[in-house]
């Protein structure tokens, strides 16, 4: 389980393919907290830590084929920038929303928009993906926790601080850049809820009145 909040932007060192995975040599701060078999989020994706190198700040991790069809993982090359984030400790503080590190699908940016200080970025989402987003909740791009502030029957839109965008690559994203998109696993729950709800007295007002919807 992950916030959503990154603690590193590492550094893509190598990229080196194994049958259809692909290992990913990632240069971080945060390798001397890492060790074998560890979850790390790289771009909003789960992977499990299989090398670490803590003397020479750098670690591995291995992507699946399931993965790479996924998300954008397979796109990443030789000094590529990730937003990096390990998994929640016990006692940690949850300051984003529950992100799984489990890609719904990738969305791609269709505008990018100075606002004052902020940037506006527009995203373009399948529809298996929008169901899932309201105005004003969360949903994960690339790994970082942000609230959608619009939305629209093609995507949505979301409004990145200059903290968000000095702390992430976020920065980086142009007009047709691909993003891993992560929606918030309780709206997921709230489907099943109201689909295994029919005639079980479980409807939307009932949700609604406890909170759930």
């Amino acid at each position: 389980m992950f916030t959503g909040l990154i603690l590193d932007v590492g550094q893509v060192e190598s990229v080196r393919a194994e049958g259809q995975s692909v290992h990913l040599e990632l240069r971080t701060t945060l390798a001397a907290d890492l060790a074998l078999g560890d979850s790390l989020a790289v771009n909003g994706v789960c992977l499990t830590v299989t090398q670490t190198d803590p003397g020479g700040g750098s670690a591995v991790v291995t992507a699946i084929p399931e993965t790479l069809s996924r998300s954008t993982l397979g796109r990443l090359s030789r000094g590529g920038r990730v937003n990096l984030e390990p998994a929640l400790r016990v006692g940690d503080r949850m300051g984003g929303h529950m992100v799984q590190g489990h890609v719904d699908g990738v969305g791609a940016v269709a505008r990018r928009s100075k606002r004052g200080l902020s940037i506006e970025l527009s995203i373009e989402a399948p529809e298996e993906i929008l169901r899932y987003v309201v105005e004003k909740g969360s949903i994960a791009i690339d790994g970082v926790s942000l609230t959608v502030a619009a939305l629209s029957s093609t995507g949505f839109s979301v409004a990145l601080i200059p903290h968000t965008l000095g702390a992430t690559t976020l920065e980086e994203r142009r007009a047709g850049d691909p993003v891993n998109l992560e929606v918030d696993i309780l709206a997921k729950y709230v489907e099943r809820m109201l689909g295994a709800g029919r005639g079980s007295g479980i409807t939307e007002d009932y949700l609604r009145r406890h909170g759930f919807a």
